[in-house]
């Protein structure tokens, strides 16, 4: 019963089946394959405008490329002090950038706030040699506290950016989750709230290994063949990451797996709710939760084969996934409920 991540998971029939399938005969490499060439017809369909999609086997890849092409080396990308970007890349983006700064952002529940974003931009230095310059604005959906920004509050993140003519990304490793838990469009809390560049995320949700760079404007998108090339993320055998990534968007799947993981979230969270001694951190609005929980609790729970992060000293993360099965998340909750019973 492992709630550790969502990349513990293994990969959806639909997508091994579509691995299996790219797996005959002979097509053309890196890129000029049918697979990858109908992706940028598929994607613009799926959100309702012209894109370019670019496949890339990793989440560091996505976000570190994307953030080169839109962030000189003088450059400062401005994101939330919990994003993975900040924390969790080995410093891949100030890699590809040639040295750009990441400059952290304060806000609730792992969301940059707009107003203190505005306020850390005006007084940044534009245009004086001494400062890094503001380039852009990176924004994680759904977030690392596994919280989710609506579409206004991705617009009030635009008009700063706009204000300040920079561009904006979105890590959208769970994507998927943020749209299956808003029901909106994907277009809504992408290109129509003022995102430039968003990572769009598969292998957490189901993939074995794929992610896709989606650029709606597609001027920054000239130059991203040639950072892709360079990283080593250009595949010679790029049909088996598009592959997966069309057997992904096709017939809603991945909002399907996506909704399922929201609901197993769902479902723990009303579960440990009703736990004494369980206190959540954060709102639970996609498959992410992370909850305090006492000492004597997390070692029985590790102890008896569960398996999960610990966050802090009192703080652990759960994780559910497309596959997750309502039978673990009761034993997980009775388990829970039994062991703090047994120690009052």
């Amino acid at each position: 019963m492992n709630f550790c991540s969502d990349n513990a998971t293994g990969v959806s029939p639909e997508i091994m089946a579509a691995i299996a399938a790219a797996n005959c005969g002979a097509v053309m490499s890196y890129g000029d394959d049918e697979y990858t060439q109908r992706l940028q017809v598929k994607f613009s369909d799926l959100f309702e405008t012209s894109v370019t999609v670019f496949p890339v086997a990793t989440g560091s890849a996505a976000n570190a490329l994307a953030l080169a092409v839109m962030t000189p080396p003088y450059g400062a990308v401005y994101c939330h002090a919990q994003s993975h970007i900040n924390l969790d890349e080995c410093g891949a983006p100030e890699f590809f950038t040639g040295g750009a700064k990441l400059v952290t952002v304060t806000g609730n529940d792992a969301k940059i706030n707009a107003e203190n974003l505005g306020e850390i931009v005006d007084r940044a230095g534009a245009g004086v040699v001494h400062h890094v310059q503001p380039a852009a604005v990176s924004i994680t959906q759904a977030t690392e506290a596994g919280t989710v920004y609506n579409p206004a509050e991705i617009a009030e993140i635009s008009e700063v950016v706009r204000r300040h003519n920079l561009h904006l990304h979105m890590d959208g490793a769970r994507f998927a989750n943020a749209v299956a838990s808003l029901g909106c469009a994907p277009a809504d809390i992408t290109w129509r709230a003022g995102v430039d560049i968003l990572s769009f995320g598969a292998t957490k949700n189901g993939a074995m290994a794929a992610e896709a760079v989606v650029f709606f404007n597609q001027e920054l998108a000239k130059t991203f063949p040639f950072y892709r090339k360079r990283s080593g993320h250009l595949f010679s055998k790029m049909r088996f990451l598009s592959a997966q990534l069309e057997a992904y968007i096709t017939n809603d799947l991945w909002l399907t797996n996506a909704a399922h993981a929201n609901n197993m979230a769902a479902k723990l969270a009303e579960g440990l709710a009703g736990v004494e001694k369980v206190k959540f951190c954060h709102p639970v609005e996609a498959n992410e939760i992370f909850v305090q929980i006492p000492e004597s609790l997390i070692a029985a729970a590790l102890n008896q084969g569960f398996q999960f992060y610990r966050w802090d000293k009192s703080t652990v993360r759960l994780v559910t996934a497309f596959n997750t099965k309502e039978a673990d998340i009761d034993a997980f909750v009775d388990f829970c409920k039994s062991e703090l019973s047994h120690n009052i």
